[in-house]
């Protein structure tokens, strides 16, 4: 009988991360692995950001610091979420916590009762569902797929909802397919939403300044549902931040109370030194991250003329992020040279990685099994070369 609770029990292993250790593993063994697994950006933290955490060090930024951030950091923040995206909130309302994964996670865990009922369009970030088992929730799944370009309908959305749904959870730019949601596609569900006063919404918007079609447009923005609106960003993808562990959420003073809250019951204030490395990040403009932007641009370019080269893979044009998302069943069945059958993506990512030697992300672990994921944060000939490896170990399958 083990001895672990009932509750870590009910919980996957993170199915990026497992990719991304096996990868690591066969690397230690000597084998050449390309990893398209992790979400990260390639790129290094800009100098003027990292030079501000060496300032806080001198400048002794080594103590506690307060459980939501410290006040200037959250009303750089909330400077932003004005300038930016027009969106007005006070310092109140603005909890920072160790990277936007903590800030998803507390959402959850203050505002779902077990048995509510959380709804998530599919394909959705591997550890939405996870967080919402831990609350012991009910996740409610909306499928998607190519031919919708990965977006749910009002429809869709009126039809999923039922009395016990609480939570409305998505992200655009979306993780894992590169979907984003304009403005007037998130009015068409902000109608729905109306109908439904006690239904929340969380909106994941850490991929907002990967975005290649227009300006981000929040779901925030809209004023009859803004109360009801839990906004999470951070620094990881933008600013190339991903170990600094730096997130936040901006909503109503009662949500932003309670994450505050339970997060001085855990893990309290984050890192110091980071939070005063985001004031600089957020006060110093996004000229760092717009060449990025261009990086991840004509990488997409690259990557999408190489998959339409790929017999037997399908994918769009993505309008964000870093992901593509490609279907893959016309693979499910065939075997490898030892007559091992291709069931699912899972199975055909450990293909890729054992005998392509590139690691990728079954769709499975987000929801949609007839997919895989892959990330174009890597080096144009990292990427060409992976591309290649792809579509000659595919061209193996018998």
């Amino acid at each position: 009988m083990s001895t672990l609770s009932k509750r870590i029990n009910s919980l996957s292993e993170s199915a990026t991360l497992k990719m991304t250790k096996l990868g690591r593993e066969l690397a230690s063994k000597g084998i050449n692995i390309i990893s398209l697994s992790v979400g990260e950006p390639d790129f290094n933290t800009p100098d003027h950001v990292k030079n501000a955490a060496k300032q806080a060090l001198d400048e002794n930024y080594t103590r506690y610091s307060p459980v939501p951030g410290y006040p200037d950091l959250r009303q750089a923040i909330v400077k932003k979420l004005k300038t930016e995206n027009n969106l007005d909130y006070d310092i109140s309302q603005i909890v920072v916590s160790t990277g936007a994964k903590q800030s998803l996670s507390n959402v959850i865990l203050t505002l779902i009762d077990p048995e509510d009922e959380v709804i998530i369009p599919t394909p959705y970030w591997v550890s939405y569902s996870e967080m919402v088992t831990l609350a012991e929730g009910k996740s409610v799944f909306i499928d998607t797929d190519l031919e919708s370009n990965f977006k749910i309908t009002p429809e869709q959305l009126e039809a999923a909802i039922t009395p016990k749904s609480k939570l409305f959870m998505f992200s655009s730019p979306c993780n894992p397919t590169g979907s984003v949601y304009n403005k007037e596609e998130l009015a068409a569900l902000v109608k729905v939403f109306e109908k439904y006063p006690n239904i929340y919404i969380l909106s994941d918007e850490i991929y907002e300044h990967i975005n290649f079609v227009d300006s981000h447009e929040s779901i925030a923005q809209f004023d009859s549902i803004k109360d009801r609106v839990i906004v999470v960003n951070g620094f990881s993808k933008a600013f190339a931040m991903t170990g600094w562990r730096l997130g936040y959420i901006a909503a109503n003073k009662e949500i932003a109370a309670a994450n505050d809250k339970l997060q001085g019951q855990t893990t309290s204030g984050t890192c110091s030194i980071a939070q005063r490395a985001g004031i600089v990040a957020y006060e110093e403009g996004l000229e760092s991250v717009l060449k990025m932007k261009e990086a991840f641009l004509r990488r997409r370019e690259l990557v999408y003329n190489l998959l339409n080269e790929i017999p037997g893979v399908k994918t769009n044009l993505p309008d964000g992020a870093f992901y593509f998302f490609p279907e893959i069943s016309s693979f499910f069945g065939k075997k490898d040279a030892d007559g091992n059958v291709i069931k699912d993506s899972s199975d055909l990512a450990l293909y890729l990685l054992n005998v392509g030697h590139v690691a990728t992300v079954g769709g499975d672990s987000f929801g949609n099994n007839n997919y895989i994921r892959l990330s174009y944060a890597a080096s144009d000939e990292s990427l060409v070369e992976a591309l290649k490896r792809i579509k000659e170990a595919l061209g193996k399958l018998v």
